[in-house]
């Protein structure tokens, strides 16, 4: 393997021209340029990222915090931000923090000894402690949740699809077909995200004048595991609505294995919206709400990518609006009886 002080030899230039010519910053002649590249192809020339990274003070990488790796979600949501990193020579790293916020922590503190030279953080819960350790880590990060600092002093930036009114929509879409036995399978209300999406269900509901049942509200993991056992939940209580609004597509189909097992209809005796608008969702033809995902990572990469640079920036909250994507699983023209 060559090293840049046999290319320069080889090519009759100095070593920093080598330099420049292969960094493709500062002048060298056209001539030179070309056939300091070819030289460097046909030695076998590797550049030492090592060695680089020390002088340059960054490691060209970008921790990448996912809570669940086997939810298809997070996959468009990477394929965005890779696209642009790639185009800044940087590379994202997968840290699978199993939504557990002691190894949330544990990332970060990696990212300040310099693991990484920034962080996007999905799904992160905006709780006090939480977000004083970003604040204080002095790191560029960027967060892919809603938040609005109560100060206006925090120090990431934000992007994210605007969830509340996403599920608002899928309950205001039953709602507008006459359906008044609306369920709903969520996340723990007590974690950002979960809080969110119940909170635009229980809107749609008030803003209609429908009153909640409490028996129909149903909690889950985001797992399709966790989507059969609410479903059952209903069905062994007697109280399957005429409609589910369920907050990700994985709970949804798993709720509409359930359904099939049992003999229960879908949409005949039940409709059901899910969220995400994931690849499984269309292959189902399962109604979803369209998030946006690639949006969300080619965002969030863009304003990291910027908050590298300029440390200085102003805080930066970018919002996406969803969408639903209606197919079979919501087709019933009247809603039934009960």
């Amino acid at each position: 393997m060559a090293t840049i002080y046999e290319i320069a030899r080889a090519a009759g230039v100095s070593p920093s021209t080598v330099a420049r010519a292969l960094r493709g910053s500062g002048y060298v002649s056209p001539d030179k340029r070309a056939l300091i590249q070819k030289l460097a192809r046909e030695m076998g020339y590797v550049p030492n990222h090592a060695a680089r990274s020390l002088k340059s003070k960054r490691s060209q990488k970008v921790l990448f915090l996912i809570p669940d790796i086997y939810n298809p979600f997070y996959f468009r949501m990477i394929k965005g931000a890779t696209e642009v990193l790639e185009e800044h020579q940087y590379f994202p790293v997968l840290c699978h923090t199993k939504g557990d916020p002691a190894l949330e922590m544990k990332m970060l503190s990696n990212l300040q000894q310099g693991f990484g030279d920034g962080m996007i953080f999905v799904s992160f819960d905006f709780n006090p402690k939480n977000t004083a350790a970003v604040n204080a880590s002095g790191c560029p990060v960027v967060l892919t949740n809603n938040y609005q600092s109560p100060d206006g002093r925090d120090a990431f930036d934000c992007v994210f699809v605007d969830t509340f009114d996403g599920i608002r929509m899928a309950a205001q879409h039953f709602i507008s077909r006459g359906f008044t036995r609306i369920g709903y399978i969520g996340g723990n209300i007590a974690t950002q995200t979960g809080r969110e999406r119940f909170s635009g269900f229980q809107h749609a509901l008030q803003q209609n004048h429908i009153a909640a049942d409490q028996r129909l509200f149903k909690v889950g993991d985001f797992t399709m595991e966790s989507g059969r056992r609410a479903m059952q939940e209903l069905i062994d209580q007697r109280t399957i609505p005429q409609a589910l609004v369920v907050a990700n597509d994985l709970m949804a189909i798993g709720a509409m294995r359930v359904c099939k097992e049992q003999g229960i209809h879908i949409p005949g005796d039940l409709a059901i919206i899910g969220m995400d608008n994931s690849d499984l969702a269309q292959f189902l033809d399962l109604s979803s709400i369209q998030m946006c995902e690639e949006e969300i990572g080619r965002n969030a990469a863009r304003l990291l990518m910027e908050r590298i640079e300029n440390p200085k920036l102003e805080k930066r909250t970018i919002r996406l609006q969803p969408s639903l994507a209606l197919r079979k699983t919501s087709e019933a023209g009247e809603a039934p009886a009960g």
